[in-house]
């Protein structure tokens, strides 16, 4: 069985190869896009939001954890000459303040502040280590991956259906989990404590290691729950009953008994060893329930075990930095990576573009081309962005230039429709 933990990087692969500043630079264009487009909306005020992304924060982890904050720059080109001079290990992504970033120490007390940033959300493998028997701490494999999946096919629904969302980028870390990035102009503005109200409707297990039952339903169930349970329920099975086998054995199977009701804890530790598997097991457990309606139980196992774990702390605070889209997760070398949602059961953690992989790629591209005269004068960004494309990062990369693509047409639409409102009067 495949498992992913940390490993070293190549000593001569340590440094962000050509194609990696191609994704930073989009992200970087699209913040400083996005805000003149939304300016542009003002419309009749023909305001124009300025500076946008000169006071977006980036930062740099750099070699020995050397942590450098409040980096701003005045164009995505400078953001990419600069990432080439210092060769950050890791890339953050902040929020966009009221003054450029790298002037926090000059503006008076009071005056820099947070004013908007992407709602983000991080579902962090190591927070499952209660439920999963495969693996532990920042170790990952086939098996517990499937919690990814389901997270965010349940994140996600909501974030549409629930809250009417419209733009959301979801992205491997690199290593063990997954980001979010909500990008919807509205959304974008909402206050830590919008955020955190977001979060808590989205959060149904509670409580910490020394809490046995986590999830609690009562009645009537939310809709929020209904639906959830839909997405989880036909991945219970091969990833709870036959991957983790939590009633293979009387050790995990007392853990699930312990979330039943009192009176059927006995008799189903009496029979359970009459079973053959997990899945036997878990029909015994669904016969037993029928008996003690109004009880949820069944249900509450099946969230307890599977259902997405966010972390707040991420999520509410407007000038929370998260690692960008296209780093390279230091500890393994993998590229975090959008992910497409069209392909998401076939998302394989394992089969990312790791930085040896792309070192090896762009060598063997740049041997094919030596000799031929046409390259010689090609100007380099050109000959970069065809680079990039040779290599095992361009589909993903392709994810990220859709998911803009459609912000673009999006925001067009809607400066055609005010503009439309404004002609009528």
């Amino acid at each position: 069985m495949a498992r992913l933990s940390a490993a070293p990087l190549p000593p001569r692969c340590r440094l962000l190869p050509a194609p990696l500043p191609l994704g930073l630079r989009a992200l970087a264009s699209y913040g400083g896009v996005s805000g003149q487009r939304r300016g542009a909306a003002a419309g009749s005020r023909g305001r124009l939001v300025k500076n946008y992304l000169q006071r977006r924060e980036f930062s740099f982890t750099l070699r020995d954890d050397v942590y450098v904050r409040y980096q701003s720059f005045n164009s995505p080109q400078e953001l990419e000459k600069e990432m080439q001079k210092m060769n950050p290990y890791k890339i953050d992504v902040g929020a966009v303040y009221s003054h450029r970033p790298i002037q926090h120490n000059s503006v008076h007390m009071g005056a820099f502040q947070a004013q908007e940033k992407e709602l983000v959300f991080d579902i962090d493998m190591t927070d499952y280590d209660d439920v999963r028997r495969c693996c532990s701490s920042a170790e990952i494999c086939s098996k517990c991956w499937t919690l990814m999946t389901i997270a965010i096919r349940v994140i996600d629904r909501a974030l549409v259906e629930d809250f009417g969302v419209k733009h959301r980028l979801w992205v491997y870390s690199g290593r063990r989990g997954v980001h979010c990035w909500v990008c919807d102009d509205s959304v974008r503005k909402w206050s830590s404590a919008m955020r955190a109200a977001v979060v808590e409707y989205l959060t149904l297990v509670k409580g910490g290691s020394e809490t046995i039952k986590k999830v609690n339903l009562t009645d009537p169930i939310h809709p929020f729950i209904s639906n959830s349970l839909s997405l989880v329920e036909p991945y219970f099975e091969e990833y709870a009953l036959v991957g983790q086998d939590i009633l293979g054995s009387s050790e995990s199977w007392e853990k699930v008994v312990a979330l039943v009701p009192e009176s059927v804890r006995e008799s189903l530790l009496r029979e359970f060893p009459k079973k053959h598997d997990s899945i036997q097991r878990w029909e015994l457990l669904k016969k037993k329930m029928e008996k003690c309606k109004p009880s949820h139980a069944e249900w509450e196992i099946m969230l307890q075990y599977c259902f997405p774990r966010l972390d707040i702390n991420v999520s509410r605070g407007v000038s929370h930095l998260l690692k960008s889209p296209f780093s390279v997760h230091p500890k393994t070398g993998r590229v975090s990576v959008p992910i497409d949602l069209r392909k998401l059961d076939q998302f394989d953690p394992f089969a990312v573009p790791t930085i040896s992989c792309l070192c090896s790629e762009l060598d063997m591209a740049h041997e094919e081309e030596d000799g031929e005269k046409e390259n010689e004068a090609e100007p380099e960004p050109k000959r970069r962005t065809r680079d990039y494309k040779k290599t095992s990062l361009a589909p993903y990369v392709r994810v990220f230039e859709q998911f803009v693509e459609e912000m673009d047409k999006s925001r067009k639409g809607e400066l055609l429709r005010k503009s439309d409102l404004q002609g009528d009067f």
